[in-house]
């Protein structure tokens, strides 16, 4: 029986923050030598942080990068431990983990698959490792030579291996080669971030890893919102010969969490031993392989330490669960990385902007329920904002309700209820004077009167855009980041006012579509999220949950509601999906929702999906403009993240001549 201590970090970094993020990783070492960790995975790029972005290709950043490494170099005495930074070799930039043994660097294992579809760009800065090769890489500040490569370690008697994160997704992972090679431990240093459902997708390739490879399998991962846009769960995972034996809490509101177990190596040996399809490289020396002398500390059986799921984990309403605890966790994230001081939002008495105060209040609530009130204060205070104890969502949100002639006490009662049940200090304002400023400027400009009959689109854009000086206003005095209200069903076809409702410095539900949007507004009222063991249900949700979305921007004989003015959110939501992230033809679209949706006739069916492919075409310049969004699934439509599209185009003219035809001859 050869046990050895294991441990995965995840780390709350931030791009090109020296001091943070050695900071976070000098505490994780010192988190697990007190644990008694051998063996330490830290998540891939740490050092620098993931997302740099352009700022990988400067030589200042690599240089501290290398700086930062050899500051830490002494904090592994006495164990194994895994760093993630960029290294500059023969002009080319690759993707590194380096392996310390007893204070010592012994290596640079090279990422041999980039992630480059979606979210990640990783080719546009990054060269691949070829595989199977070795070379030497010069150490910039001391001329040391220090293998580089597709290597693997024998370190004291045990074999170790790596797979940086997207090696782990594809069809010819390194582990099968580290297999054959008798490797014992495969360290995976992950940048992955939050997407619905992927949690279980990570699960299986690490389960089956550590069962197809016979090892014990780390995996390390990045926590919370680093760099803007994407949120990392913290998801930390530890397997042996297919079993789950560690598993680290997610959507943690802490600099650092270590995850430990205890694996026996001989336990992994024989198992491989046993399996009868197995059949190792016997080519002798393997020029891939670095020694390193090491002494593996005595160890004594210990329990189990894998964690129980949390109560929310495994609620039932793991989708609703995970939306808040990201949101909540990338919020406040980007609030102190950007040094606001709180939230400014426009509080309209609608679907969208509830759901905002919601989660912002759910913010405070689940980060004090971990760190405690004293905590929560300490880690914005690190801004230089000081909070009192009580009152937190009142020092953190202000909220505004602005009216004009064409707004109701429907949604004016609607938000005050809200606003006040969360704790958030409320206002409302009168724009109505601005509003008819605007319009008597220009109705003497032009020398007429502008009526709704001829002139719909303006008039309602004004009420948009008188809304946006005020509220911005506002969020300036109080130094605070003023949150736009815009969801991805609204992005889709353009259904907002530019610098009048998408006016903010960032978008946090733009990722997410309305109809689900309006789902979890209703489990929020009545369930809410499990905190403490208990629901944070809103009742005063039934005020905004019980009223048709509208933009309220047409005079009340009208009754405007957005579906009338667009189609029903669902069909809507379902068109996006087939049309802009399975890429099918206008008339693949009108076939598919024939089927989904069979109550709506096809003449009508025709025109909707018509609408939709038009509005798309016309406002990819609005979605250019939007404000940052958080990467919340592999359904964004963020140009600058997962969905490029043209902003001018042909506008699939031919496409729906062809669909108008179809829908004739029914």
């Amino acid at each position: 029986m050869k046990l050895i201590r294991l441990a995965a970090a995840v780390l709350n970094q931030t791009p090109l923050d020296w001091t943070h993020n050695s900071a976070n990783a000098r505490a994780a070492i010192a988190d697990a030598r007190a644990a008694g960790v051998s063996v330490l995975c830290l998540p891939e790029l740490c050092l620098t942080g993931y997302g740099c972005e352009d700022a990988f290709l400067s030589a200042n950043t690599n240089t501290r990068a290398w700086a930062a490494l050899r500051e830490l170099l002494p904090e592994t005495a006495g164990m194994v431990v895994s760093f993630g930074l960029p290294v500059l070799h023969q002009h080319a930039l690759f993707n590194c983990a380096a392996l310390a043994v007893d204070g010592k660097l012994v290596g640079l294992v090279a990422k041999r698959h980039l992630a480059g579809d979606g979210i990640h760009y990783e080719p546009r800065w990054f060269k691949a490792w070829p595989v199977a090769l070795r070379d030497v890489f010069h150490a910039p500040d001391t001329g040391e030579a220090v293998p580089m490569g597709d290597l693997m370690f024998d370190v004291g008697g045990v074999r170790i291996g790596f797979e940086i994160c997207e090696d782990a997704w594809v069809a010819q992972r390194p582990g099968a080669l580290l297999a054959r090679h008798g490797v014992d431990i495969i360290l995976n240093p992950s940048a992955s971030h939050f997407a619905f459902g992927k949690m279980e997708v990570r699960k299986r390739f690490v389960l089956e890893g550590s069962r197809a490879f016979g090892v014990s399998y780390v995996y390390a991962n990045l926590l919370g919102n680093e760099a803007g846009r994407a949120i990392y769960d913290g998801e930390a995972l530890i397997a042996s010969g297919g079993k789950l034996i560690g598993e680290g809490m997610r959507f943690s509101f802490r600099d650092c969490l270590v995850t430990k177990a205890t694996v026996d190596v001989d336990a992994t040996r024989m198992s491989q031993a046993r399996t009868a399809s197995f059949q190792p490289d016997l080519a002798g020396d393997n020029p891939l392989e670095v020694r390193a002398e090491f002494a593996w500390p005595a160890l004594t059986p210990g329990a189990t330490e894998l964690r129980d799921p949390a109560n929310w984990e495994s609620s039932g309403r793991l989708k609703e669960e995970e939306f808040t605890r990201a949101e909540a966790l990338g919020l406040f994230d980007y609030m102190r990385k950007s040094r606001s001081r709180g939230f400014v939002v426009s509080l309209s008495g609608g679907a969208d902007s509830a759901a905002i105060v919601c989660l912002i209040a759910l913010m405070a609530e689940l980060a004090v329920a971990e760190l405690g009130v004293d905590g929560f204060i300490g880690k914005i205070a690190r801004t230089g904002w000081q909070l009192g104890k009580t009152g937190l969502v009142e020092q953190l949100l202000t909220t505004a309700y602005q009216a004009t002639e064409n707004s109701g006490d429907v949604t004016k009662s609607a938000a005050r209820a809200v606003a006040t049940a969360l704790g958030a200090k409320h206002l409302e304002l009168d724009v109505s004077a601005i509003h008819r400023g605007y319009l008597a400027m220009i109705e003497g400009a032009l020398g007429r009167s502008l009526s709704w009959a001829t002139d719909d689109i303006s008039l309602q854009n004004i009420q948009a855009r008188v809304r946006s000086p005020g509220i911005w206003m506002l969020a300036n005095l109080r130094n605070a980041l003023l949150l736009s209200t815009s969801n991805r069903s609204e992005a889709a076809v353009g259904y907002a006012t530019m610098d009048g409702d998408t006016s903010g410095g960032l978008a946090p539900i733009a990722g997410i579509d309305k109809a689900w949007l309006r789902e979890w507004l209703r489990w929020v009222e009545t369930d809410g999220p499990l905190i403490g063991g208990k629901g944070f249900a809103l009742a005063a949700l039934s005020a905004v949950n019980k009223q048709a979305p509208t933009a309220e921007l047409r005079p009340a004989e009208r009754a405007q509601t957005d579906e009338a003015d667009l189609m029903p959110y669902p069909l809507l939501d379902a068109i996006e999906r087939a049309a802009i992230r399975d890429k099918q033809s206008p008339l693949e679209v009108f076939q598919l929702m024939r089927v989904q949706f069979a109550a709506i006739e096809p003449v009508q069916l025709g025109a909707w999906v018509e609408r939709f492919f038009r509005l798309w075409s016309r406002n990819q310049w609005k979605r250019e403009r939007y404000a940052p969004s958080f990467h919340l699934d592999d359904e964004n439509l963020d140009p600058k993240t997962w969905c490029r599209w043209p902003i001018l185009s042909g506008g699939f003219e031919q496409e729906l001549a062809e669909l108008r035809a179809v829908v004739a001859a029914i």
